[in-house]
């Protein structure tokens, strides 16, 4: 991989500031197709360990790592003839305005999509999934597994709200990597965070 273009000690304090930063950067990056490659080897892999059969993913934005093509083969591997045990579902999020928490309807390729009202593609009328295991996009990510979002709260709200609470694996390339990232209150730290790199943090015990 190239080196980075900046010193991560070097970043705005200001998590507005920063969050600006580092999306125009991942955008910016001449290598992230490359990097794309990597990130989707590390997540088929590091899938073939789970035994989850539902799981809850995004639909990428603003330069975000896509999951879905690795996705898409990971529900080919159980309950369609290759495998053994129920079919695997991917849920994609979909906001409930009255209480900006997130639900998962059922996405597959060429199912029928809409736009939310952030312009971000969603199922249209498939079922309702709950997922065992959940994909977060992370603009940034730092120490102990804390993630830095698009500063909205929904997933912070949606896994407080859950119960049982998803497993939660953060999604993110290792230019966002932020030493210095300390968690807030309602901060809620992901078990797993997977970048282009590996498994660069992983909770003990899960």
């Amino acid at each position: 991989m190239p080196p980075l273009p900046f010193d991560p000690l070097s970043l705005p304090r200001d998590k507005k500031q920063l969050r600006r930063l580092l999306q125009a950067e991942r955008q910016a990056l001449p290598d992230r197709l490359e990097r794309a490659v990597q990130l989707q080897s590390v997540l088929r892999i590091w899938l073939a360990g789970r035994q989850d059969h539902t799981l809850g993913a995004y639909w990428p934005i603003k330069g975000e790592f896509d999951p879905l093509p690795a996705l898409h083969r990971w529900t080919e591997g159980s309950g369609h003839g290759t495998g053994d045990g129920p079919p695997r579902r991917i849920g994609l999020p979909v906001m409930n305005r009255e209480t900006k928490q997130l639900r998962f309807l059922q996405w597959y390729p060429g199912c029928p999509m809409e736009h939310d009202a952030y312009d971000i593609p969603k199922p249209q009328g498939t079922d309702l999934v709950t997922p065992t295991l959940l994909l977060v996009p992370c603009v940034g990510h730092g120490p102990g597994g804390l993630r830095l979002g698009y500063g909205g709260g929904f997933y912070d709200r949606t896994l407080a709200a859950l119960n049982p609470r998803p497993y939660t694996v953060g999604i993110g390339y290792a230019h966002g990597h932020i030493p210095w990232l300390e968690a807030e209150p309602h901060d809620i730290p992901l078990d797993t965070l997977l970048t282009e790199e590996g498994v660069v943090w992983q909770r003990d015990g899960r």
